[in-house]
């Protein structure tokens, strides 16, 4: 796909919101006054009471596998939970959002990326930005078990759920009824600058010891993957460059920034989707905001919130549920 010109995301700070909602705009709690604590908070501090998981591995075409973790209480309705880099089903706005859903009478399925599930994958390759090939085989297998599905992406999980809904167009499962997503970087390039920065090194070093963590494990039995002077690396894109890139069939870090980037996919999207970024998001550069690309999409609508910092949208509140768990079950339950 084509990337677009800086000039094409000039971006009107408002909301475009969805006529129906009912939600008032988001206020975070007093003792979360910035974009930081936002982010931190929830990351660390909140827990989610669930019933167990039961775990499910099915396989991959490449002979792989992908490890599920489901609530069931025999719904006709099911969400599946994508999550974000280096996360999995164990995540609080996981468990939150399952939470919110099978309180409501959904099946939930949370679905872990190769790599994720506490073992390690067997193919040389991982999971990334751009790998829909494997949401498709989830949505494939529940298939036969359900005729409305909603798909809810977080952060990486929600350009890879954009990117597949724009890569099958009009040819989408028909058992997808809707989409939402919250903090997604749309546009991989300038976001991985951004949370490079020096302001956000907390992130990045985290992210980067987890990856490369996981890259020295895989090499133990995969001797392809050459870790040789991987300590040296101290930056994401430099990854990305060394690793994620060739190890999934791209030239380079930019070749696979342009290739996965949601934002050069959303035109194409024909289930009613719903993209949150809060305007505060450490981690995501003004082109993730494309207003002008989705003001008159038929199915897209892009809301902005002025804060929330990335995965936050914290509450407290009686009930448990964060603000964005609340906005999910009003545009998919309603």
């Amino acid at each position: 796909m084509r990337s677009q010109g800086q000039n094409y995301y000039r971006l009107p700070f408002t909301a475009y919101r969805l006529p129906f909602t009912n939600l008032t705009t988001y206020s975070p709690p007093p003792l979360l006054f910035n974009a930081h604590l936002e982010t931190i908070y929830p990351a660390l501090l909140r827990t989610v009471k669930l019933p167990p998981y039961e775990r499910e591995r099915i396989s991959t075409p490449d002979d792989d596998f992908l490890d599920l973790d489901w609530l069931r209480q025999n719904s006709t309705k099911l969400v599946i939970l994508s999550h974000g880099l280096e996360g999995n089903s164990t995540r609080a706005y996981i468990r939150g959002m399952a939470k919110a859903f099978f309180d409501r009478g959904f099946d939930v399925v949370a679905w872990n990326y190769r790599g994720c599930s506490g073992e390690m994958n067997r193919q040389v390759r991982f999971y990334h930005s751009g790998a829909t090939d494997d949401l498709e085989v989830v949505v494939r297998h529940v298939s036969d078990k359900y005729r409305d599905v909603s798909l809810i992406g977080f952060s990486l999980g929600g350009n890879l759920t954009l990117k597949y809904l724009g890569e099958r167009g009009a040819s989408v499962s028909p058992i997808i009824r809707k989409a939402i997503v919250f903090s997604v970087p749309m546009e991989l390039y300038t976001s991985c600058l951004k949370i490079s920065h020096p302001g956000n090194w907390i992130y990045a070093r985290r992210f980067l010891a987890s990856l490369k963590k996981k890259v020295k494990q895989k090499a133990q039995f995969r001797k392809e993957i050459e870790i040789q002077g991987i300590d040296r690396i101290d930056n994401l894109l430099e990854f990305d460059d060394r690793y994620t890139a060739p190890i999934h069939g791209f030239t380079n870090a930019l070749h696979y920034y342009r290739e996965s980037s949601a934002v050069g996919f959303v035109r194409a999207i024909t289930v009613t989707s719903l993209i949150v970024n809060a305007l505060n998001d450490p981690f995501l550069s003004q082109e993730c905001y494309p207003a002008d690309l989705l003001r008159h999409h038929p199915c897209v609508t892009l809301e902005t919130q002025a804060r929330g910092g990335h995965v936050g949208f914290s509450l407290f509140n009686k009930n448990g549920l964060y603000w964005s768990e609340l906005r999910a079950l009003e545009f998919i339950a309603t």
